[in-house]
């Protein structure tokens, strides 16, 4: 089966949950023999691990025909696309989008993050999407998230192939109700045109059903999962006095970043002997920096800014406590990988992860109470820190992305009849 991708990120190069949940997700589908996948994505760097999947760039794409010659795109672009592909590509087109500005390759220049002007790199990779599918060679479309629908369904009306959309969030997650109008008008139309939605928890499917009008027959939950960690034994927790707890994510609202800090507040009214870390970046790090100052317990608290790769995993086989406090969390990766390294974890009962685990502390993210007595038990007592530790890694070393990619290929065969 081939199956064309729509994604925004891709590891080592990632912004967040997604890039993680695309490479987990799309590697685990690999273990199936006859499973071929091209994933799409703004801008490659070169250094992606394509060993199990294809990856096209959309900025390598042309969307206006140039004549150029073999070995100048082999010089500009070789890098992440062989020349070959891409001429390939360029007999393609099929519509007029010198309205777009392409360089001299006919190409886009993506940013490969959420800039200001993300609403016109959306639409310009929709364009994008129209040159990979009139190149066709695909079975099923699958888009991730609802920056990409807009290209999947341009690629549906293209191809005539059933589309499969990935929620791994909606709006009402990312702005606590606040929803933005245009944002939802993308996210209903993708789940209007979809053949299948997959949900990456059952919180988010009810909210698909619910918010967005959806039969609940066309909705499907596959929980995220986490990658195997192969070199698990050479992270080990440096010995020292204090204890370490750590909030890893975006710092904006739908994390809960201040109820973090306000738990903090009443540990260390308890015990001074533990630290505090937010490890991340968002819109909200200087407000959190100010509410710990005048909490007094800045000097407890340590503020890393944004980490990845080796460094996440680092912090977390560091910390003794990872709390995910997210006021509305589709599913949440992170606990899973604070659990592989033995961490003990407290994770908000508004999380989809919360459905699938049993050894984790589960608290409502506003009870900040029930949240600092969690916190100073499992630092407090060498029982419980052992209990968790032990149970939790056994735990999610069962969670699997393979497992998640069957469940997401049995989809596939029921909206292509093939079952």
């Amino acid at each position: 089966m081939n199956a064309l991708m729509f994604g925004w990120e891709f590891p080592p190069h990632i912004l967040g949950g997604l890039g993680t949940a695309s490479y987990g997700l799309t590697k685990g589908m690999s273990k199936q023999g006859d499973m071929n996948i091209t994933f799409v994505i703004p801008h490659p760097h070169g250094d992606e691990d394509q060993s199990f999947l294809h990856i096209i760039g959309a900025n390598n794409v042309p969307i206006v025909w140039k004549e150029n010659s073999w070995d100048h795109v082999n010089s500009r672009i070789g890098k992440t696309m062989h020349p070959d592909e891409y001429f390939q590509l360029r007999d393609n087109i099929r519509y007029d989008f010198r309205r777009i500005g392409t360089d001299e390759l006919g190409c886009v220049n993506f940013s490969g993050v959420y800039p200001k002007n993300l609403m016109e790199e959306i639409s310009n990779y929709e364009a994008v999407a129209s040159v990979v599918a009139h190149k066709g060679g695909f079975d099923i479309i699958h888009s991730h998230d609802w920056l990409t629908y807009p290209a999947g369904i341009f690629a549906k009306h293209i191809s005539g192939k059933p589309l499969v959309i990935h929620v791994h969030a909606t709006d009402f997650d990312r702005s606590r109700g606040n929803v933005n109008p245009q944002v939802y008008d993308i996210e209903r139309r993708g789940m209007d045109e979809a053949d299948h939605i997959i949900c990456v928890s059952n919180l988010t499917r009810q909210t698909v059903i619910e918010k967005y009008g959806q039969n609940p027959a066309k909705v499907s939950t596959v929980h995220n999962a986490v990658e195997p960690l192969a070199d698990r034994d050479s992270f080990q927790k440096t010995p020292r006095k204090d204890k370490v707890v750590t909030f890893l994510g975006r710092i904006t609202m739908q994390k809960g970043p201040e109820y973090f800090v306000e738990a903090a507040y009443r540990v260390l009214q308890k015990t001074r002997n533990v630290r505090f870390v937010m490890a991340g970046s968002g819109d909200m790090m200087n407000q959190m920096i100010h509410l710990a100052a005048a909490r007094n317990i800045a000097d407890k608290f340590h503020f890393t800014g944004f980490l990845r790769g080796k460094d996440v995993t680092e912090m977390l086989s560091e910390s003794d406590v990872y709390i995910m406090p997210s006021v509305s969390e589709p599913f949440g990766i992170s606990p899973l990988e604070a659990m592989q390294v033995g961490t003990p974890t407290i994770v908000s009962k508004q999380s989809g992860c919360a459905e699938i685990l049993d050894n984790a502390i589960k608290i409502d993210y506003w009870d900040i109470d029930a949240m600092a007595d969690a916190i100073h038990a499992i630092v407090s007592y060498p029982a419980m820190y052992k209990s968790l530790h032990e149970m939790g890694e056994d735990e999610v070393n069962r969670i699997t992305w393979e497992a998640a990619g069957r469940k997401v290929r049995a989809i596939y065969n029921r909206v292509l009849g093939w079952e």
